[in-house]
């Protein structure tokens, strides 16, 4: 067979040609006999199926790979998303033609779940607050008083989802003594149990969280999963935290709610749409902590995303199937099959 060929796609690069990301190590991939690795440019934000043609992997950052982005020459057999968001990418599209799409879980989980904290804790102390006041001089230690935190012993701790993000975050928040709920139909109550979490119906984790964290993959069934009518379910004092992905939560009604009242503020770290225009009302307001989708950003966290795209590629070229499949049942197909086969035969 000839070399195994791996497409990065074109913005790991900069423009200059120089890595983005230096953290995240090719060396497996260019020390490995019988490797070839290349930078592929999308075209309008989209990879093309020209670009791709005599590729056996893609390694995928931001672009979107689409059923026009599938080539047609049959080898491609695996796309590896950077992260755990699969939204731009056609996963049926792709296991209709044999083509598996991993996800990195072991890499973003300690990250997303340290972002998710982060956030608990600036809100629950109003950091931002403070540290405006403090940048007012006495004026702004004389109003201190006005800005009072919300102390975590026993308050509610809930969270929309309890995979693998939501369960590390209640792990860590643990030393906090904070009642742990969450709304999850897919979650063993088993595991629920065992990292001290109460599951409870989805009206429940809105009306009795005080920390409401979203922790679900964005789908049709999660799409506005927070909108007007489960805002209105919370307390006033309540925060809503967002790190999974911005259409998960209706942003006009959000906006709404913090603009009337109806909760306290909200850490927001993913938007609808992103980026948001610098006109959005929802950046204007001040009782809501932003970040652009990189809060968890951090050395180690792309470090070790990028370890597991590697090793589930070069899993692919020994004829073995990765981990972390978004649809595990195109390991069965005849096509992914036959290349695996072909791959372990060398």
């Amino acid at each position: 067979m000839s070399a195994f060929r791996i497409a990065l796609s074109g913005d790991f690069n900069k423009s200059d040609g120089s890595p983005a990301y230096p953290m995240f190590d090719l060396s497996p991939l260019e020390n490995a006999a019988d490797v070839e690795v290349a930078y592929v440019d999308p075209v309008d934000g989209r990879m093309t199926a020209a670009s791709l043609a005599d590729f056996d992997a893609l390694i995928l950052l931001t672009p979107i790979f689409d059923a026009d982005s599938i080539p047609q020459d049959g080898r491609l057999t695996i796309v590896a998303r950077f992260g755990v968001g699969y939204d731009t990418v056609d996963v049926d599209a792709c296991t209709k033609a044999g083509i598996g799409v991993c996800i990195t879980p072991d890499g973003v989980r300690r990250p997303v779940a340290v972002t998710i904290m982060t956030f608990v804790l600036a809100l629950a102390g109003r950091l931002f607050d403070k540290d405006r006041l403090t940048r007012e001089g006495p004026a702004g230690f004389a109003k201190r008083s006005d800005y009072m935190g919300l102390g975590l012993v026993g308050r509610t701790l809930g969270s929309i989802g309890i995979g693998n993000i939501g369960a590390e975050a209640f792990r860590m928040a643990a030393p906090f003594e904070m009642r742990h709920i969450a709304h999850d139909p897919y979650c063993n109550p088993a595991t629920a149990d065992e990292i001290g979490v109460e599951l409870v119906d989805l009206e429940t984790v809105f009306a009795e969280s005080d920390f409401l964290c979203v922790n679900t993959p964005l789908t049709e069934a999660t799409r506005h999963i927070v909108n007007a009518k489960s805002l209105a379910l919370m307390k006033p004092t309540a925060y809503l935290i967002n790190t999974s992905r911005g259409p998960t939560v209706d942003q006009a009604a959000l906006l709404a709610a913090l603009t009337d009242g109806t909760i306290a503020g909200a850490g927001l770290d993913v938007l609808d749409p992103e980026p948001p225009s610098v006109d959005d009302p929802i950046l204007k307001l001040d009782n809501v902590i932003l970040t652009p989708h990189a809060l968890c950003w951090t050395d180690q966290c792309f470090a070790g995303i990028g370890a597991s795209d590697v090793e589930q590629v070069l899993m692919i070229k020994n004829g073995q199937v990765p981990p972390h499949l978004v649809d595990k049942g195109v390991a069965a197909s005849s096509a992914f099959q036959a290349r695996l086969k072909a791959y372990a035969a060398g």
